[in-house]
Protein backbone atom coordinates (compact mmCIF):
# COMPACT_ATOMS: atom_id res chain seq x y z
CA UNK A 1 0.00 0.00 0.00
CA UNK A 2 1.39 3.48 -0.85
CA UNK A 3 2.87 5.35 2.09
CA UNK A 4 0.55 8.30 1.51
CA UNK A 5 -2.42 5.95 1.98
CA UNK A 6 -0.92 4.63 5.19
CA UNK A 7 -0.55 8.15 6.54
CA UNK A 8 -4.08 9.05 5.46
CA UNK A 9 -5.56 5.94 7.10
CA UNK A 10 -3.59 6.52 10.30
CA UNK A 11 -4.64 10.15 10.45
CA UNK A 12 -8.27 9.28 9.71
CA UNK A 13 -8.37 6.62 12.40
CA UNK A 14 -6.75 8.96 14.88
CA UNK A 15 -9.25 11.73 14.23
CA UNK A 16 -12.23 9.38 14.23
CA UNK A 17 -11.33 8.36 17.75
CA UNK A 18 -11.03 11.96 18.82
CA UNK A 19 -14.34 13.27 17.49
CA UNK A 20 -16.35 12.57 20.65
CA UNK A 21 -13.51 13.56 23.00
CA UNK A 22 -13.03 17.16 21.85
CA UNK A 23 -12.33 19.49 24.72
CA UNK A 24 -14.08 22.83 24.78
CA UNK A 25 -11.00 24.65 26.01
CA UNK A 26 -8.75 23.24 23.30
CA UNK A 27 -5.03 22.55 23.67
CA UNK A 28 -1.74 24.35 23.15
CA UNK A 29 1.26 22.96 21.26
CA UNK A 30 4.81 24.26 21.00
CA UNK A 31 6.78 23.51 17.83
CA UNK A 32 10.52 24.04 18.35
CA UNK A 33 12.17 24.38 14.97
CA UNK A 34 15.24 25.54 13.06
CA UNK A 35 16.02 29.11 12.15
CA UNK A 36 14.68 29.60 8.64
CA UNK A 37 11.43 27.61 8.91
CA UNK A 38 9.40 30.26 10.72
CA UNK A 39 7.41 31.52 7.72
CA UNK A 40 6.41 28.03 6.64
CA UNK A 41 5.25 26.98 10.10
CA UNK A 42 3.44 30.25 10.66
CA UNK A 43 1.25 29.45 7.65
CA UNK A 44 1.12 25.73 8.41
CA UNK A 45 -0.10 26.41 11.93
CA UNK A 46 -3.08 28.35 10.57
CA UNK A 47 -3.79 25.58 8.04
CA UNK A 48 -3.66 22.82 10.66
CA UNK A 49 -5.68 24.76 13.24
CA UNK A 50 -8.50 25.21 10.72
CA UNK A 51 -8.32 21.54 9.75
CA UNK A 52 -8.32 20.41 13.39
CA UNK A 53 -11.29 22.61 14.24
CA UNK A 54 -13.27 21.35 11.26
CA UNK A 55 -12.45 17.71 11.96
CA UNK A 56 -12.70 17.51 15.75
CA UNK A 57 -14.50 20.67 16.85
CA UNK A 58 -11.50 21.59 18.99
CA UNK A 59 -9.54 24.81 19.01
CA UNK A 60 -5.79 24.40 19.16
CA UNK A 61 -3.25 27.15 19.88
CA UNK A 62 0.05 26.61 18.07
CA UNK A 63 3.22 28.35 19.21
CA UNK A 64 6.61 28.21 17.53
CA UNK A 65 10.24 28.78 18.54
CA UNK A 66 13.10 29.24 16.07
CA UNK A 67 16.88 29.49 16.21
CA UNK A 68 20.05 27.63 15.25
CA UNK A 69 19.02 23.98 15.02
CA UNK A 70 21.53 22.52 17.48
CA UNK A 71 20.85 25.24 20.01
CA UNK A 72 17.11 24.60 19.68
CA UNK A 73 17.56 20.86 20.21
CA UNK A 74 19.71 21.42 23.29
CA UNK A 75 17.10 23.77 24.73
CA UNK A 76 14.54 20.96 24.56
CA UNK A 77 16.96 18.56 26.26
CA UNK A 78 17.51 21.24 28.92
CA UNK A 79 13.79 21.54 29.64
CA UNK A 80 12.01 23.63 26.99
CA UNK A 81 8.58 21.97 26.78
CA UNK A 82 8.35 21.25 23.06
CA UNK A 83 5.47 19.04 21.99
CA UNK A 84 7.08 18.58 18.58
CA UNK A 85 10.55 19.14 17.20
CA UNK A 86 10.89 19.99 13.48
CA UNK A 87 14.52 20.09 12.38
CA UNK A 88 16.63 20.10 9.22
CA UNK A 89 18.78 17.10 10.08
CA UNK A 90 18.41 13.89 12.04
CA UNK A 91 21.24 14.35 14.52
CA UNK A 92 19.48 17.36 16.05
CA UNK A 93 16.61 15.01 16.84
CA UNK A 94 18.79 12.07 17.89
CA UNK A 95 20.12 14.23 20.72
CA UNK A 96 16.69 14.10 22.39
CA UNK A 97 17.17 10.37 22.81
CA UNK A 98 20.90 10.30 23.37
CA UNK A 99 21.08 13.06 25.97
CA UNK A 100 17.55 13.41 27.30
CA UNK A 101 15.81 10.05 26.81
CA UNK A 102 12.82 12.09 25.61
CA UNK A 103 12.07 10.00 22.49
CA UNK A 104 12.78 6.40 21.38
CA UNK A 105 15.90 5.60 19.39
CA UNK A 106 13.82 4.53 16.39
CA UNK A 107 11.82 7.78 16.20
CA UNK A 108 12.53 8.13 12.45
CA UNK A 109 10.55 4.95 11.67
CA UNK A 110 7.28 6.32 12.99
CA UNK A 111 6.40 8.34 9.89
CA UNK A 112 7.09 7.93 6.14
CA UNK A 113 10.31 9.06 4.44
CA UNK A 114 12.34 8.59 7.62
CA UNK A 115 9.98 11.10 9.24
CA UNK A 116 11.09 13.87 6.86
CA UNK A 117 8.06 15.37 5.05
CA UNK A 118 10.11 17.85 3.00
CA UNK A 119 13.63 18.38 1.68
CA UNK A 120 15.82 21.20 0.40
CA UNK A 121 19.43 21.58 -0.70
CA UNK A 122 22.39 23.88 -0.18
CA UNK A 123 22.92 26.60 -2.80
CA UNK A 124 24.98 29.76 -3.18
CA UNK A 125 23.46 33.24 -3.24
CA UNK A 126 25.51 35.95 -4.95
CA UNK A 127 25.03 39.64 -5.59
CA UNK A 128 23.29 40.86 -8.75
CA UNK A 129 25.31 40.19 -11.85
CA UNK A 130 27.56 37.76 -9.96
CA UNK A 131 30.54 40.17 -10.11
CA UNK A 132 32.97 37.61 -8.64
CA UNK A 133 31.92 34.92 -11.17
CA UNK A 134 31.09 32.34 -8.53
CA UNK A 135 29.83 29.13 -10.20
CA UNK A 136 30.54 26.29 -7.79
CA UNK A 137 31.83 25.39 -4.32
CA UNK A 138 35.44 25.60 -5.51
CA UNK A 139 35.00 29.29 -6.21
CA UNK A 140 34.18 29.99 -2.56
CA UNK A 141 37.74 28.94 -1.70
CA UNK A 142 39.42 31.35 -4.12
CA UNK A 143 41.66 34.08 -2.70
CA UNK A 144 39.80 37.37 -2.28
CA UNK A 145 36.34 35.79 -1.95
CA UNK A 146 34.30 36.47 1.19
CA UNK A 147 31.56 33.93 1.93
CA UNK A 148 28.98 34.03 4.73
CA UNK A 149 28.21 30.65 6.32
CA UNK A 150 26.48 30.12 9.68
CA UNK A 151 28.48 28.32 12.35
CA UNK A 152 28.40 24.53 11.79
CA UNK A 153 28.70 23.99 15.55
CA UNK A 154 25.29 25.57 16.12
CA UNK A 155 23.56 25.57 12.74
CA UNK A 156 22.27 22.78 10.54
CA UNK A 157 22.56 25.19 7.62
CA UNK A 158 26.28 25.51 8.34
CA UNK A 159 26.79 21.75 8.64
CA UNK A 160 24.99 21.12 5.36
CA UNK A 161 27.18 23.71 3.61
CA UNK A 162 30.35 22.12 4.98
CA UNK A 163 29.28 18.63 3.89
CA UNK A 164 27.96 19.90 0.55
CA UNK A 165 31.35 21.35 -0.39
CA UNK A 166 33.23 18.28 0.89
CA UNK A 167 30.91 15.82 -0.84
CA UNK A 168 30.87 17.76 -4.11
CA UNK A 169 34.66 17.54 -4.23
CA UNK A 170 34.47 13.76 -3.70
CA UNK A 171 31.86 13.47 -6.46
CA UNK A 172 34.29 15.21 -8.82
CA UNK A 173 36.82 12.48 -8.17
CA UNK A 174 39.28 14.01 -5.71
CA UNK A 175 40.42 12.19 -2.57
CA UNK A 176 39.51 13.01 1.02
CA UNK A 177 42.63 15.10 1.61
CA UNK A 178 41.82 17.35 -1.36
CA UNK A 179 38.20 17.67 -0.24
CA UNK A 180 39.36 18.69 3.22
CA UNK A 181 41.76 21.23 1.73
CA UNK A 182 38.90 22.80 -0.27
CA UNK A 183 36.72 23.09 2.83
CA UNK A 184 39.65 24.66 4.70
CA UNK A 185 40.04 27.29 1.98
CA UNK A 186 36.31 28.04 2.00
CA UNK A 187 36.10 28.46 5.76
CA UNK A 188 39.23 30.62 5.76
CA UNK A 189 37.15 33.03 3.65
CA UNK A 190 34.31 33.33 6.19
CA UNK A 191 34.44 36.79 7.86
CA UNK A 192 31.92 36.06 10.63
CA UNK A 193 30.22 32.92 11.94
CA UNK A 194 26.59 33.66 12.81
CA UNK A 195 24.67 31.28 15.03
CA UNK A 196 21.95 30.42 12.50
CA UNK A 197 20.79 30.80 8.93
CA UNK A 198 18.62 33.85 9.50
CA UNK A 199 21.43 35.77 11.20
CA UNK A 200 23.75 34.85 8.32
CA UNK A 201 21.16 36.20 5.87
CA UNK A 202 21.06 39.50 7.77
CA UNK A 203 24.85 39.71 7.68
CA UNK A 204 24.93 39.19 3.91
CA UNK A 205 21.80 40.98 2.72
CA UNK A 206 21.33 43.77 5.23
CA UNK A 207 24.84 44.43 6.51
CA UNK A 208 26.24 43.93 2.99
CA UNK A 209 29.06 41.66 4.16
CA UNK A 210 30.44 39.01 1.82
CA UNK A 211 30.43 38.16 -1.87
CA UNK A 212 28.30 35.05 -1.40
CA UNK A 213 25.95 33.42 1.09
CA UNK A 214 25.65 29.66 1.49
CA UNK A 215 22.03 28.90 2.33
CA UNK A 216 19.11 26.58 1.67
CA UNK A 217 17.31 26.68 -1.67
CA UNK A 218 14.07 27.32 0.24
CA UNK A 219 15.49 30.49 1.77
CA UNK A 220 16.41 32.22 -1.50
CA UNK A 221 12.93 33.50 -2.50
CA UNK A 222 12.38 34.78 1.04
CA UNK A 223 15.62 36.76 0.86
CA UNK A 224 14.73 38.17 -2.54
CA UNK A 225 11.25 39.15 -1.36
CA UNK A 226 12.51 40.81 1.82
CA UNK A 227 15.63 42.51 0.50
CA UNK A 228 14.82 43.02 -3.18
CA UNK A 229 16.09 41.39 -6.35
CA UNK A 230 19.70 42.34 -5.76
CA UNK A 231 20.74 38.69 -5.55
CA UNK A 232 21.03 35.67 -7.82
CA UNK A 233 21.05 31.97 -6.96
CA UNK A 234 23.86 29.69 -8.11
CA UNK A 235 23.19 25.95 -8.23
CA UNK A 236 26.49 24.07 -7.76
CA UNK A 237 27.26 21.12 -10.01
CA UNK A 238 26.78 18.80 -7.03
CA UNK A 239 25.06 19.51 -3.73
CA UNK A 240 23.54 17.72 -0.77
CA UNK A 241 20.01 16.51 -0.08
CA UNK A 242 18.83 18.32 3.06
CA UNK A 243 16.05 16.35 4.74
CA UNK A 244 13.76 18.03 7.28
CA UNK A 245 12.78 15.41 9.88
CA UNK A 246 10.11 15.81 12.56
CA UNK A 247 9.15 14.07 15.80
CA UNK A 248 6.76 14.19 18.69
CA UNK A 249 8.61 14.71 21.99
CA UNK A 250 7.13 11.72 23.80
CA UNK A 251 7.99 12.60 27.40
CA UNK A 252 6.57 16.11 26.98
CA UNK A 253 3.31 15.22 25.24
CA UNK A 254 2.66 12.40 27.71
CA UNK A 255 3.13 14.80 30.60
CA UNK A 256 1.02 17.52 28.99
CA UNK A 257 -1.69 15.25 27.65
CA UNK A 258 -1.15 16.32 24.02
CA UNK A 259 0.03 13.18 22.16
CA UNK A 260 -2.98 12.84 19.83
CA UNK A 261 -3.03 16.41 18.57
CA UNK A 262 0.79 16.48 18.36
CA UNK A 263 0.82 13.30 16.26
CA UNK A 264 -1.92 14.66 14.00
CA UNK A 265 0.00 17.93 13.62
CA UNK A 266 2.97 16.05 12.18
CA UNK A 267 0.97 13.55 10.12
CA UNK A 268 -0.87 16.39 8.39
CA UNK A 269 2.45 17.55 6.95
CA UNK A 270 2.12 14.63 4.47
CA UNK A 271 -1.40 15.60 3.42
CA UNK A 272 -1.83 17.12 -0.02
CA UNK A 273 -2.64 20.47 1.62
CA UNK A 274 0.47 20.33 3.78
CA UNK A 275 2.67 19.30 0.87
CA UNK A 276 1.28 22.03 -1.37
CA UNK A 277 1.90 24.64 1.31
CA UNK A 278 5.47 23.40 1.73
CA UNK A 279 6.03 23.79 -2.02
CA UNK A 280 4.64 27.33 -1.88
CA UNK A 281 7.34 28.01 0.72
CA UNK A 282 9.94 26.55 -1.66
CA UNK A 283 10.47 23.37 0.33
CA UNK A 284 10.68 20.31 -1.91
CA UNK A 285 7.61 18.13 -1.23
CA UNK A 286 7.74 14.36 -0.90
CA UNK A 287 4.46 14.06 -2.79
CA UNK A 288 5.22 13.07 -6.39
CA UNK A 289 1.96 14.69 -7.46
CA UNK A 290 2.73 18.06 -5.88
CA UNK A 291 6.33 17.95 -7.10
CA UNK A 292 5.17 17.26 -10.66
CA UNK A 293 2.78 20.20 -10.49
CA UNK A 294 5.69 22.47 -9.53
CA UNK A 295 8.43 21.02 -11.73
CA UNK A 296 9.43 24.45 -13.05
CA UNK A 297 9.94 25.68 -9.50
CA UNK A 298 12.26 22.84 -8.52
CA UNK A 299 14.95 22.10 -11.12
CA UNK A 300 16.39 18.60 -11.25
CA UNK A 301 19.75 18.54 -9.50
CA UNK A 302 22.68 16.22 -8.87
CA UNK A 303 22.35 15.51 -5.15
CA UNK A 304 24.05 13.12 -2.76
CA UNK A 305 22.98 12.17 0.74
CA UNK A 306 24.72 12.21 4.10
CA UNK A 307 24.24 8.43 4.27
CA UNK A 308 25.87 7.93 0.87
CA UNK A 309 29.10 9.85 1.44
CA UNK A 310 29.43 10.30 5.19
CA UNK A 311 27.94 7.16 6.72
CA UNK A 312 24.86 8.87 8.16
CA UNK A 313 24.39 11.82 10.47
CA UNK A 314 25.69 10.17 13.64
CA UNK A 315 28.98 9.31 11.98
CA UNK A 316 29.19 12.69 10.25
CA UNK A 317 28.61 14.43 13.57
CA UNK A 318 31.27 12.36 15.32
CA UNK A 319 33.85 12.62 12.54
CA UNK A 320 33.36 16.27 11.62
CA UNK A 321 31.47 18.35 14.16
CA UNK A 322 32.06 16.94 17.64
CA UNK A 323 34.73 18.66 19.73
CA UNK A 324 38.23 18.13 18.24
CA UNK A 325 36.60 16.68 15.10
CA UNK A 326 37.69 17.59 11.59
CA UNK A 327 35.78 20.87 11.57
CA UNK A 328 37.64 22.09 14.69
CA UNK A 329 40.92 21.05 13.14
CA UNK A 330 40.09 22.87 9.91
CA UNK A 331 39.11 26.07 11.68
CA UNK A 332 42.25 25.99 13.83
CA UNK A 333 44.42 25.99 10.70
CA UNK A 334 42.18 28.01 8.37
CA UNK A 335 42.34 31.15 10.50
CA UNK A 336 46.10 31.19 11.00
Amino acid sequence: MPRRSIVGMALGALLAGLGHQAMAAGQTLLNVSYDVSREFYKDYNALFAAYWKKTTGEDVTLNQSHGGSSKQARSVVDGLEADVLTMNQANDIDVLHDRGNLIPADWARRLPDNSAPTTSTSVILVRKGNPKRIRDWDDLGRPGISVVIPNPKTSGNGRYTYLAAWGAALKKGVDGAAAQALVRRIFANVPVFDGGGRAATTTFAQRQIGDALATFESEVPLIQREFGNDFEVVYPGWSILAENPVTVVDKVVDRRGTPKVAEAYLQYLWSEEGQDLAAKHHLRPRSAKVLAQRSKQFPKLQLFTVDELFGGWKKAQKDHFDDVGLYDQIIATAKR
